[in-house]
């Protein structure tokens, strides 16, 4: 079989791509054959690709002194690119244009290729098993290295933020128990704790489907809990991003309410993102996650990456009026609940990251949330036995 003529500037691509993000990933051939699935042989992209290896974000100016390429060239590049969800495009707070590299995942080229709408084809299914593959590699990578691998992943800030439901089942306010303490407003800027609170931030929104469950049906492994596909957030210059790409498309404040209100039914978490994990800079998504097709759950749980998420919340369980009817044990999306020897229902505060999920659902409203900003941090499981 002859050489690919091209595999250099793929590597050299890859390697670009695979060191952005908290995570970085490995430049292997899983990673070189979902490049080449997702860019396709278009030379000139992969040219564009390497010139930012030494800086991810550039301005028009700066990426024809790094590409040597004519701007009307990297105009035509940048658009492509940005459709294959290689690229971000959108102009920063002053306007000017800011091209920038997207990681292989979380969030990056994963994600948009599975938030618009699937027309469940071989590419589409190859690149799902592809992206599956590389999550297994990864897996295996962490479990060989894993005491290397603490220090680490304590050094890594929240991924996500969780935003609590506030409303039980039957509509009524879900109880929250304040803790009286003094916050310097000088210090630092307290972030939105509720989805309405976001959402009337913004003036652009837009919605998607969920890429993880869109990417699990593709491997047959269809949602366990029949969760709602089309409720993936972006808002601001992400959400004219997104659906300038076409992953999503643009929606008002109402529908925007009306379709969280549809997640917390079903019971999905809200999991708010922030530029850098920064929380006291404004949203850039929401996705609501399902408790068996959630990629950060899921990777947690399959011994890839740990749980790492900010929170103001921590469900507090009443016992006098717990029933022990083992609802919130169900419900509770990190398996934080169990009933006690006693038949009531006992939570355990490291892994409770205060969604309010089991409040809602719990048929005693035996179930409060207690304010306190803390960040919740469970290594992967260790699957392997320790070597000695």
């Amino acid at each position: 079989m002859k050489p690919d003529p091209l595999q250099p500037k793929y590597e050299k691509a890859a390697s670009v791509i695979c060191k952005q993000g908290l995570f970085p990933f490995p430049v292997n051939e899983t990673t070189m054959t979902i490049l080449k699935e997702a860019i396709g042989d278009v030379e000139a992209e992969l040219d564009l690709i390497a010139a930012f290896d030494d800086k991810a974000s550039q301005t028009l100016a700066e990426l024809t002194a790094s590409s040597g390429m004519a701007e009307e060239t990297i105009l035509a590049l940048t658009a492509s690119l940005a459709k294959k969800g290689i690229l971000f495009n959108q102009p920063n707070s002053t306007g000017t244009m800011v091209f920038r590299v997207l990681p292989l995942m979380m969030v990056g080229l994963m994600e948009y290729m599975f938030m618009g709408p699937l027309k469940r084809d071989e590419r589409e299914k190859r690149l799902a098993s592809l992206f599956q593959g590389l999550l297994d590699q990864v897996r295996d990578s962490v479990q060989q290295d894993y005491d290397k691998m603490i220090p680490l992943f304590r050094m890594a800030p929240p991924i996500d933020r969780t935003v609590p439901i506030r409303e039980t089942d039957d509509g009524k306010p879900i109880r929250i128990i304040a803790v009286n303490q003094t916050i310097d407003a000088t210090d630092r800027v307290l972030s939105s704790q509720s989805v309405e609170a976001i959402i009337d931030k913004f003036d652009d929104i837009a919605v998607g489907h969920c890429f993880c469950r869109q990417r699990r049906s593709l491997l047959e492994e269809p949602c366990q809990t029949h969760a709602p596909l089309e409720n993936c957030f972006t808002f601001g210059k992400s959400a004219r991003h997104t659906a300038a790409q076409g992953f999503a498309r643009m929606i008002d404040k109402a529908e925007a309410i009306r379709i969280m209100r549809e997640a917390e039914a079903a019971g999905l978490v809200h999991k708010a993102f922030h530029p850098n994990s920064r929380t006291d800079r404004p949203e850039t998504s929401i996705c609501n996650c399902c408790k068996d097709c959630c990629d950060t759950l899921r990777g947690w749980r399959e011994g890839g990456f740990p749980l790492i998420n900010a929170t103001c919340y921590l469900s507090v369980i009443d016992a006098d009026r717990c029933s022990g009817c083992g609802t919130c044990v169900d419900r509770c999306p990190m398996d934080a609940i169990r009933l006690g020897t006693s038949g009531k229902a006992e939570r355990d505060e490291a892994s409770c990251f205060g969604c309010g999920v089991c409040a809602r659902f719990c048929p005693e409203e035996a179930i409060s949330l207690q304010e306190g900003e803390r960040k919740v941090f469970i290594l992967p499981p260790r699957l392997r036995a320790k070597e000695d």
